[in-house]
């Protein structure tokens, strides 16, 4: 059931009492700015969802998108690729939103299902948009990153490029709603891929975080500047969520880039995880008592579903099941001065109101930052506060466009 909530004092938008299915419910509204949801289909799966029950929230997002998928596919079959193809974009946001909480159920293969469903999804829209896109596959190491490359003009044209860097958890549908549409809308090329730690590379390559990220970047510029139909010196690298760190990373040892965003800012990725542990437990990481910490923790997990559930989440994409190892490992996930100062090209970092992961940061890192830096704020009055702004698509795109047009122009 969706509920009246107010915030200090005011009315505002319907959503849940649990924060997350707030924060979710956000997500898939601010979604409809870009066609990957329908205001009616997000509202009437909300209404039958009960409040912070996992079960109810992952039975209703798939029903919504298993009845979207069977509609989806007639009008494939029918020869009506346009509607098919905006079909199966809702059906892949829709089946992403039932994989976030697939692990507060009891089905621990529940997870990998739905996001293989997702990716399916997402890959029939490729397949069916008249728009220009095609698989690519980036050599990294001694393997391959998946990713996705969106030509806004003739092949042999370089045009403009954005590299869009999903965050922590991000389903691939993330990319065109928090990037890739308003760059193509622009005249510029586009390209996404699942980094370590993300969609296909932890799912079916299982291939865990890093925090030195530029060895990342650093590949996907190398296919870039491979292809004539991209300009050498106007490739721009955007960066949503937990990417407000990999993308200064990034940019400090990676100058190909011509212009960077961090959406938001963030300085230190430990910080949203030990802000919500006792300070006893910080002390036991800071000893190295891994066995006392984890059992601590295993006893605490017990008696909070919604934590145990958040935990398991989480820990997927380090890579680990113990609590210990990935509070250590995310403390590596950090900006020092030294680093923030060899970054060279201008950076916009983001900073939108009652931002609930890390708070703070985005003046932070703008602080430290040196020549050719912006920060934009993002009101609660606009509409679009909160973590990379998911209900103010619309605003977020304008404000975000306007400056990496003026740093790259066409």
């Amino acid at each position: 059931m969706i509920l009246t909530v107010y915030r200090g004092g005011v009315l505002v938008r319907p959503f849940f009492k649990d924060d997350a299915f707030s924060f979710l419910t956000e997500i898939a509204l601010g979604a409809t700015y870009h066609q990957a949801a329908d205001v009616g289909e997000v509202l009437s799966t909300v209404e039958r969802i009960r409040n912070g029950h996992a079960q109810s929230w992952v039975d209703e997002w798939t029903a919504t998108a298993d009845r979207l998928a069977l509609e989806a596919g007639a009008s494939a079959d029918a020869g009506r690729s346009q509607s098919a193809a905006r079909q199966f974009l809702r059906v892949s946001m829709y089946y992403s939103l039932a994989s976030s909480a697939a692990d507060g159920t009891d089905d621990r293969a529940l997870f990998a299902a739905l996001w293989e469903k997702h990716r399916a999804a997402w890959d029939r829209f490729v397949d069916l948009t008249d728009l220009q896109v095609e698989r690519i596959e980036i050599r990294y190491e001694s393997t391959t990153l998946p990713g996705y490359f969106f030509r806004s003009g003739p092949a042999g044209e370089p045009r403009r490029t954005l590299i869009f860097n999903n965050g922590s958890d991000g389903p691939v549908t993330a990319a065109w709603v928090m990037g890739i549409a308003d760059a193509l809308a622009r005249g510029w090329n586009a390209v996404t891929f699942d980094g370590p730690g993300q969609n296909a590379a932890i799912v079916r390559q299982h291939l865990p975080f890093r925090p030195d990220w530029e060895k990342v970047i650093t590949p996907v510029v190398d296919h870039l500047l491979t292809r004539p139909d991209v300009d050498a010196g106007k490739i721009a690298l955007l960066g949503v969520s937990q990417a407000g760190y990999w993308v200064p990373r990034s940019v400090a040892f990676e100058h190909r880039i011509a212009a960077a965003v961090a959406d938001p800012g963030v300085v230190d990725i430990s910080t949203t995880m030990t802000g919500q542990v006792p300070h006893f437990l910080v002390k036991m990481i800071e000893a190295g008592e891994q066995e006392k910490f984890d059992k601590d923790m295993a006893l605490a997990l017990k008696f909070s579903p919604a934590t145990r559930s958040t935990m398991a989440f989480r820990m997927r994409p380090y890579g680990t099941t113990s609590p210990y190892e990935f509070f250590t490992a995310a403390r590596a996930y950090a900006l020092t001065d030294e680093v923030i100062g060899r970054i060279t090209c201008p950076v916009l970092v983001t900073d939108p109101d009652h931002e609930q992961f890390w708070p703070g940061q985005s003046r932070e890192l703008y602080d430290k930052l040196r020549a050719g830096k912006a920060l934009i704020r993002f009101t609660e009055e606009e509409g679009a506060d909160s973590h990379c702004e998911p209900a103010g698509n619309g605003l977020r795109g304008e404000r975000i466009f306007d400056w990496l047009d003026q740093h790259i122009p066409a």
